[in-house]
């Protein structure tokens, strides 16, 4: 009989807890993905009881609450605060999505556990390697490619040439699809995963 074991440091072990502050009336816990391939060692759940009091709605208001004022050593990625950069994806209570847009609230049960967008090379954290992703990306070349004549003005694009493109533009590359994908989980050398895939078409449809 064939026995199969993953590799010791990809069990993911139980890691420290840092209670609430004395005092806290609304507290939550969040379980936090932690691991640093530098480092060695396996991966490990950290946990943080917040007083959710002094932090915002949002999931990244808790992250930056953690790293600010409790565990200065936990990295993820964030910018725009707005859902408007995607920088800040990551899996949230077991779904992809953006940490800035996200409530901690919204989140069912006694902690909001999070992870790095899955399947993915873990740089540190909650910090995915997205290399591959984004030479895929570049890979479909995703600028306007024209064989006509530039014009001595500008190009000109119909309203109904221009709708073609809604659903499509609004992509801001988060990767939380592609990272949802069971088949570019699989097969991502060879897949271009659906984010890219969508931007290729939105080159190819645009005028």
């Amino acid at each position: 009989m064939v026995e199969l074991a993953l590799p010791k440091n990809s069990q993911v072990k139980s890691g420290k807890h840092w209670p609430a502050p004395a005092g806290a009336k609304k507290v939550k816990t969040f379980k936090i993905y932690r691991y640093d391939p530098e480092a060695g060692g396996n991966p490990r759940w950290d946990t943080y009881d917040v007083d959710v009091d002094a932090v915002g709605p949002m999931v990244l208001d808790a992250l930056l609450y953690i790293k600010n004022t409790i565990d200065p050593t936990l990295a993820f990625r964030r910018s725009c605060r707005e859902g408007v950069c995607g920088s800040c994806s990551m899996n949230i209570g077991g779904r992809n999505t953006l940490a800035c847009t996200h409530g901690w609230a919204e989140v069912p049960g006694k902690a909001v556990q999070i992870s790095p967008l899955p399947h993915m090379p873990v740089v540190k954290d909650l910090i995915p390697d997205l290399t591959l992703f984004y030479a895929q990306y570049a890979s479909i070349e995703p600028w306007l490619h024209t064989d006509t004549p530039e014009p001595q003005t500008e190009w000109k694009q119909s309203p109904e040439d221009r709708e073609k493109l809604d659903g499509l533009y609004e992509c801001i590359l988060c990767t939380c699809c592609s990272t949802s994908c069971p088949s570019y989980w699989w097969n991502g050398d060879k897949y271009l995963g659906p984010a890219a895939l969508l931007h290729a078409y939105r080159w190819l449809i645009d005028s």
